[in-house]
């Protein structure tokens, strides 16, 4: 079943066991959700100027595969999971408005984000735990152009929600691993920024 997000690899997207429908892992076939112009926020900035995304300690992103060998790929592959962590960082800040979310994203990936993130805030949930991202790699198609594909293991992230302060602590299934494909492109300021995500959770390509 493909799902919108993380995403989001975001410490629990998973519809039957970690999040339901309205958390915004809706059921589409790619992140189709419409561009929307996030608000940025003042937040602090690394020494090049790239905005700091913090976490709390409750919650941690673990990224294999950080080097491939290649200085463009390597720059790829950190953009990428600061993307997955900016999306994060927005739910734990409770706002869509975050400086890195806008930063790191664009496009179809940035509408599809806000979405993510808003459904986190209307059931006043977030996550703990600790979400892993692996088999990461990456392809170029010129210079200002890449795709990367990556696994994320779930099963060591629970939702939680901040009004009562229940965790979901769900068993660990095939639906614990989810599969992503992403498209970046470098901007003017030399960042890649994700514009496009498709995932897939169940893929047997993730599983242990």
């Amino acid at each position: 079943m493909a799902v919108v997000l993380l995403l989001a690899g975001c410490g629990g997207g998973e519809e039957d066991a970690k999040a339901s429908d309205s958390s915004g892992a809706g059921t589409t076939d790619s992140a189709s959700a419409s561009p929307t112009s996030a608000s940025p926020t003042s937040a602090p900035s690394t020494g090049d100027g790239r905005p700091e995304i913090t976490f709390p300690a409750t919650a941690k992103n673990v990224f294999e595969d950080t080097k491939s060998g290649d200085a463009t790929k390597d720059a790829v592959l950190a953009d990428s999971a600061l993307s997955v962590n900016s999306i994060d960082e927005a739910i734990f800040n409770q706002s869509t408005g975050t400086k890195a979310l806008g930063y790191y994203n664009t496009g179809k990936a940035l509408g599809a984000s806000i979405t993510y993130v808003n459904g986190y805030l209307k059931k006043k949930d977030t996550w703990i735990g600790e979400t892993r991202f692996f088999d990461r790699k990456v392809t170029l198609s010129g210079a200002k152009d890449a795709s990367v594909t990556y696994c994320s293991d779930e099963s060591k992230s629970f939702i939680k929600n901040r009004t009562t302060g229940k965790v979901n602590e769900t068993p660990t299934t095939a639906n614990s691993y989810v599969l992503y494909h992403t498209r970046l492109v470098k901007n003017a300021d030399g960042v890649w920024q994700t514009t496009d995500i498709v995932s897939n959770r169940g893929d047997k390509a993730c599983q242990p």
